[in-house]
C-alpha cells in the first residue's frame, strides 16, 4: 500500500509529487544552503506517539530511488526506511534510544558508530540498529569504561564487536551508485532483515529491531559523530549546489 505521509520541508526543503508529472514519483530537494538545518522529508509517524508507530516486524519497504549528485558530493545525510524518530521535530519531548532498518546515506563528515572497528560511519549503506534491546540495556552502565577502553586500538577491535552484537548493529556499505537508479528492496521479520539492490542480496542478518517503528525517505544537511572512542559531535553543513532524492514506485506492505 502507499500510505498517507506527512511532508517536511524546512529551510527551502520542497518535497514535489508527482514529480516530473509521474504519479508514482516523490522528489525531495534541498537547494543551495549557506546555513541553517535544511531538510526535505516524507514520513508516517507525525503526530504519532512512538507506541502507535505503525509499522512491525513483517513490514516490507519496495522503492526505485536517485540521488543527485552522487556519493561523497551530497552533504548532510539521506536515506529511506524504517526507524523510531528518536530525536527531532515532532518526535516528542523525550529522546529515545535508536531503533532503525534503512538504506542510509551519511556525507564525508558523518560518523556514526555502525561500521565494524576501524570502518569510518559514513557512505551509502544498509544498516540495522536496536539500542534499546535488552542486551544492549544490560551494558548500558558500562558506557564509560568501554568508551575508554575503544580509544586502546588493539583492544578496541576485540571489545566493539561484542557492543554491536548487543547493540543489534548490522551493516553493509552499497557498491552500486547513487546517482544511478537501482531497485532497493528490505524486509523486516521476525527471524531477521534481508536488504535487497535490482533483486541481489546486500546484506542479511538475523538482527531485528522490536519495533514499532514508523516509514521515513528524507534528505538534510546535518552531520554527526558518535564513534566508539567517545567523540560527540553534531552539526549542519553548508549546500553549495543543490542536491535531490527521487523515490518512484513506493510501496509498503506488512503488518
Amino acid at each position: 500500500m502507499v500510505a498517507a505521509f506527512r511532508i517536511v520541508e524546512i529551510n527551502g526543503g520542497e518535497v514535489e509529487s508527482p514529480a516530473a508529472g509521474r504519479p508514482d514519483e516523490w522528489l525531495l530537494g534541498l537547494p543551495a544552503v549557506s546555513a541553517g538545518y535544511a531538510d526535505a522529508q516524507i514520513d508516517d509517524y507525525g503526530g504519532l506517539r512512538r507506541r502507535a508507530y505503525p509499522w512491525r516486524r513483517g513490514a516490507r519497504l519496495r522503492v526505485e530511488a536517485r540521488f543527485t549528485p552522487g556519493e561523497g558530493t551530497v552533504v548532510g545525510t539521506a536515506g529511506f526506511g524504517f526507524w523510531n524518530a528518536p530525536f527531532g521535530p515532532g518526535t516528542g519531548l523525550l529522546p529515545a534510544l535508536p531503533q532503525a532498518v534503512w538504506f542510509f546515506y551519511g556525507s564525508p563528515r558523518n560518523d556514526l558508530p555502525l561500521a565494524p572497528a576501524g570502518e569510518a560511519g559514513n557512505g551509502w549503506f544498509a544498516a540495522t540498529i536496536d539500542a534499546g534491546a535488552p542486551r544492549a540495556l544490560a551494558i548500558a552502565p558500562l558506557a564509560p569504561p568501554v568508551l575508554l577502553l575503544n580509544q586502546l586500538p588493539a583492544l578496541g577491535r576485540r571489545i566493539w564487536p561484542l557492543v554491536r552484537r548487543a547493540l543489534r548493529i548490522s551493516f553493509s556499505r552499497l557498491p552500486q551508485r547513487m546517482d544511478e537508479w537501482h531497485a532497493y528492496e528490505l524486509a523486516w521479520t521476525g527471524q531477521g532483515c534481508i536488504f535487497r539492490v535490482d533483486g541481489g542480496p546486500v546484506l542479511q542478518t538475523t538482527h531485528s529491531p522490536r519495533g514499532p517503528l514508523g516509514f521515513v525517505a528524507w534528505i538534510d544537511n546535518q552531520y554527526m559523530v558518535a564513534t566508539p572512542a567517545g567523540r560527540f559531535r553534531w552539526g549542519v553543513e553548508p549546500v553549495l549546489k543543490p542536491q535531490s532524492l527521487t523515490l518512484r514506485g513506493l510501496r509498503l506492505e506488512g503488518a
